[in-house]
């Protein structure tokens, strides 16, 4: 019988290692200790996050989907009313319907499920996540360039990359370096809610790369004139490719076309 510390590879299991960068993510994900309400946590592994995590916070839900970890989890925390192990698919929980954030050192081949998972929860306040290096550079315009995920989302949640991780920080020792995201909700929208529909349209159509260029496919649903007057007042060439406009000059695209 395989012994519950070894490591899965059909679950992407690389677990955080350090202490100090384990207190680090807490200390991100919960600034100030004992006010953050409800916390979820994703893959509590072997428990190092959920540790600090527990310490500064009111209530703690930690899933972890390997049923090999799980009776270890919750022998570690038995003492710790305020925490709570649960054994499944965080991606199969529902979401509360109460605030919540989200925590946790993703697998990186879930990545993308448990954030579409994060930003489809109504009631998400935050979520810090500690994912591929590349990913989070890529999510939060680190290279200079942005995605369809990160552009539709950017009214109502901000993302920022908030930190690294080396690679020798985990076991076993991945091939690439990790990145600490941050995504919050948005206090006020910069987009109204009846306008939002319009935004995810303009925006899913920019990047729908149809007519080869950004200005080309907005042209499939607005005049000429308007996507010449629109890139004018966003002081954007008409040649920019989709991926390096950034969300701000996104928003007086808006502005201009959804007149």
């Amino acid at each position: 019988m395989a012994r519950p510390t070894h490591v899965s590879r059909a679950l992407s299991q690389n677990f955080l290692a350090d202490r100090a960068t384990a207190d680090r993510i807490a200390r991100l994900a919960v600034p100030r200790p004992h006010q953050a309400g409800l916390l979820l946590e994703v893959g509590a592994g072997k428990g190092a996050l959920t540790e600090m995590l527990a310490r500064r916070c009111r209530e703690l839900v930690a899933y972890e989907i390997d049923p090999r970890l799980v009776p270890v989890l919750r022998d570690r925390f038995a003492g710790t009313p305020h925490v709570r192990v649960i054994g499944g698919d965080f991606l199969a929980g529902r979401p509360p319907r109460t605030p919540f954030s989200v925590v946790g050192n993703v697998p990186f081949s879930r990545t993308a499920a448990i954030v579409d998972w994060c930003l489809r929860a109504p009631a998400l306040t935050d979520a810090t996540l500690l994912t591929q290096l590349e990913y989070a550079r890529k999510r939060t315009g680190d290279y200079g360039s942005w995605t369809l995920v990160t552009i539709r989302s950017w009214p109502r949640y901000e993302w920022r990359l908030v930190g690294r991780v080396g690679r020798t920080r985990f076991r076993p020792v991945p091939r690439v370096d990790a990145g600490i995201v941050r995504i919050e909700r948005r206090r006020a929208p910069l987009v109204a809610p009846d306008a939002y529909p319009s935004w995810r349209h303009l925006v899913e159509l920019g990047f729908s790369g149809v007519g080869g260029s950004l200005h080309a496919s907005l042209r499939q649903a607005y005049p000429r004139r308007r996507v010449d007057a629109a890139f004018r007042a966003a002081r954007l060439d008409p040649r920019v490719l989709v991926g390096e406009v950034p969300p701000g000059q996104w928003l007086a695209l808006h502005a201009a076309l959804a007149r």
